[in-house]
């Protein structure tokens, strides 16, 4: 499933041919996705001009007058901006028709991403308003971490996976900055220091920040708004490579499940 990364570089990459053009129409070719795009938005997005694009955790956000579309790439989908002439393949769900002579497509073979439309404050969305705060926003620190993981014997890999406590983290980057932080993904949230967190914050930041700049990681079924894969996975300390040498002091890498995943970790560097 694409990641915080994955969906900002999307962001990045369809802001700059959306902002400001007039939508001239909305063509819905399989309308059941996670949930049946809703007809509202079929109907009011023709003749709105887009002010911004704009994204919440993995969500990105298509604000214009009338209201806004969320969109989310659920486990395969990906955008693309091409000549609304391009055909169509089997995959191509909905198009969005712009003024320029372009449309951005939504391509989802598994059909679990969604396209919803609100007319009140999004942050208010039944899908955003329980979200924690953004992990490259003003309100995230060591602090927040410490502070909202009192008491819990929670994992801190699932501890970081947890919306309502930190939006947009996945499972390979919580790998990655508890790698970074020396953080085993076993240990309780609750029995992690301040400092420990302190570090831990700003290894998110730095991770996340190098995968935008690298343009995400490379999944199977993900690629940027070019076509084009990521290229952070060429980077992954620890996320995918059981057995390998760690990139740091060569003890081999281990894997374990925690709840329905995999996490990975150095015995060494990690604690």
């Amino acid at each position: 499933m694409p990641e915080l990364p994955e969906v900002e570089t999307a962001r990045r990459g369809i802001a700059p041919h959306l902002v400001g053009q007039r939508i001239t129409g909305v063509i819905v070719r399989q309308r059941q996705l996670r949930w049946p795009v809703p007809a509202a938005l079929v109907k009011a997005l023709p003749g709105q001009t887009i002010r911004a694009v704009e994204r919440r955790a993995k969500y990105i956000l298509i604000r214009t007058d009338a209201g806004t579309a969320l969109l989310h790439l659920g486990m395969s989908g990906s955008l693309r901006v091409v000549p609304c002439r391009t055909p169509a393949s089997k995959f191509d769900h909905v198009d969005i028709a712009l003024a320029s002579g372009q449309c951005l497509r939504l391509r989802d073979p598994r059909r679990f991403g969604s396209l919803l439309w609100t007319t009140a404050d999004p942050g208010r969305h039944k899908l955003l308003r329980h979200l924690g705060p953004e992990p490259l926003g003003p309100d995230f620190d060591g602090d927040y971490l410490y502070e909202a993981a009192r008491g819990r014997k929670l994992a801190a890999r699932d501890f970081l996976m947890n919306a309502r406590v930190l939006a947009g983290i996945g499972n390979i980057y919580a790998n990655e900055c508890l790698f970074l932080a020396g953080i085993r993904p076993q240990r309780a949230a609750g029995r992690i220091t301040r400092a420990r967190y302190a570090r831990l914050a700003t290894a998110i930041r730095a991770t996340l920040e190098q995968a935008i700049r690298a343009g995400g990681t490379t999944l199977r079924d993900f690629q940027n708004v070019d076509g084009l894969p990521g290229y952070f996975q060429q980077t992954l300390n620890v996320y995918g490579r059981k057995g390998a040498a760690c990139l740091v002091c060569g003890t081999p890498i281990r894997v374990l499940r925690l709840g329905q995943r995999s996490a990975f970790y150095c015995p060494q560097c990690q604690s």
